[in-house]
Order: C-alpha cells, then structure tokens, then sequence
C-alpha cells in the first residue's frame, strides 16, 4: 500500500457562456478543449488567478460587478498522471471584450453539452460544469 498522498491540482476557471454555448480553450500542442482559467499560485485567491488567467489566454478582462462563483468542482486531473485530481472554482462572468486565443491557446470554441460531449476527447471537470449549467438551464 502506498503512502503517496494524491496530488491535487489547484484551479480556477470560467465558464463564459454565450447562446447557450459555453467557451472552451484549446492550448497549443493539444488535443482536447478545457475550461479557460487555469493553476492558482501560491498566495493568490481563485479569483485573483481567474482574473490573470483570463488576460493571459483570452487577452481580455472580466466584466466588473459580473464574476459569480458556479461551485466547486472535483474530478480526475485530465492529461495528468492517474491519481492527480483536479479541484477546480469556477465561476460565471461577462467578459470586457471578445475573447482571443493568445500564444498559449491554439483554439477558442463555444460548445453546447452534447457538442463537446461528441469530441474525440473531453475533461472531466469541463464535463462536470457542462451537466451543472444544463441543471441550470443555461446551456443546451
């Protein structure tokens, strides 16, 4: 038996939604889509991190006074070794302007639940927040 502690990826993330679709980003040398957000750095909140992350991958801001927290969800770390999870804080916003894929993202797309659902490969956490938002009736 292993006395190995799992490792437990840290994230925040966004769930931006537009015409029911909800945006996913695609970085480069990948294959499957995720939440745009990414890792929370030591001494920053999940906000703070989702606020840097958005300028970083999508070159634009969070709208003020539109940032609400989604929930917290928990789920298998995709891409990274069996065992890693992920726990991720997402949150739903407007953004400032449109959103641009930046050097670290090859693709931005919007997807409703079945459309991501039918790619070759998905996240766990992305799928998670896809079933909320549909309990919600936010996206198809």
């Amino acid at each position: 038996m292993s006395d190995e502690k799992p490792i437990v990826i840290r994230t925040a993330a966004l769930a931006h939604i537009r015409d029911r679709r909800m945006l996913q980003a695609r970085s480069a040398g990948k294959t499957a889509f995720y939440m745009a957000g990414g890792k929370i750095d030591p001494g920053e909140t999940a906000e703070q991190a989702l606020h840097r992350e958005i300028r970083e991958e999508l070159d634009t801001d969070i709208a003020p006074g539109s940032l609400r927290e989604l929930g917290v969800f928990e789920a298998p770390a995709f891409g990274h070794r069996p065992g890693t999870r992920l726990h991720m804080t997402c949150y739903l916003a407007d953004l400032v302007d449109e959103p641009q894929a930046t050097s670290e993202v090859a693709e931005i797309r919007y997807f409703t639940e079945a459309e991501y659902a039918a790619m070759p490969e998905t996240a766990p956490g992305s799928r998670l927040v896809f079933a909320r938002l549909r309990e919600l009736d936010l996206v198809d």
